[in-house]
């Protein structure tokens, strides 16, 4: 809860500058390129346990994301307890019997064809955890009282990226889940009214017959994705 007496504006001089070369830029430019690109969404994991501390530090990162108004609409919600994943999975694979049976439409299950999905979920009983992210719409002051939070889907983005992106600096494989709806996510976790189940994140490690679909390999060229307005343009 916030303190409404602390709402105030004060400087701090920029702590934790950097200052490369551009020599040093380029190279850490490329490596992260190439560390990231190393990560792949998989569906079969290793029952592998992963330490508590490693997901605890994942998600400390995430939650240094840039936010609207630094409001950090957040939650995040770590899931080891084997009875908890069986209700999310039993829940979740409800859901999407809905999905492919009809709930989708046409379109949307051929566009899904080429990534081999269905509605058998068993990687959210087997990957050692699942990590539920919610979206909190309103905070509440000290006193009781409500404030509205602002550009919440573009924060909450931001912050599952950042958290994906730490998991495999660690070493972990992750796929994201997005049944819908997800109220059922709020009951089993006992999450308040003002937050919003956005994902399921199953992270572990690969299985050794781990496989990724190839059409999730062919990435868009720089080109399709950005444009430029150089100086001379």
């Amino acid at each position: 809860m916030i303190d409404k007496s602390s709402l105030a504006y004060q400087a701090l001089p920029m702590p934790d500058r950097r200052d490369y070369s551009d020599e040093d830029m380029h190279s850490r430019a490329e490596a992260f390129y190439e560390d990231v690109r190393a990560r792949h969404t998989i569906r079969q994991f290793s029952d592998r346990p992963v330490d508590r501390t490693v997901i605890e530090t994942c998600v400390r990162a995430a939650g240094t994301a840039p936010s609207g108004a630094n409001q950090q609409p957040w939650h995040f919600v770590a899931i080891r307890n084997p009875v908890l994943k069986r209700k999310i999975r039993e829940a979740a694979e409800e859901e999407e019997r809905k999905f492919y049976d009809g709930g989708a439409g046409d379109a949307w299950i051929k566009a899904l064809e080429p990534i081999g999905t269905n509605a058998d979920k068993p990687h959210l009983e087997i990957a050692p955890w699942l990590i539920v992210i919610f979206a909190q719409r309103w905070g509440t002051y000290d006193d009781g009282s409500r404030y509205k939070h602002y550009y919440v889907p573009e924060s909450v983005g931001i912050a599952t990226g950042v958290l994906i992106t730490a998991l495999h600096h660690a070493g972990l494989s992750t796929l994201t889940h997005t049944p819908n709806p997800m109220k059922f996510l709020n009951d089993i976790l006992d999450r308040p009214e003002a937050e919003k189940p956005v994902m399921i994140l199953a992270v572990g490690h690969p299985a050794e017959d781990a496989t990724v679909p190839a059409a999730a390999k062919i990435k868009k060229p720089l080109g399709e994705i950005l444009s430029v307005f150089d100086v001379e343009d």
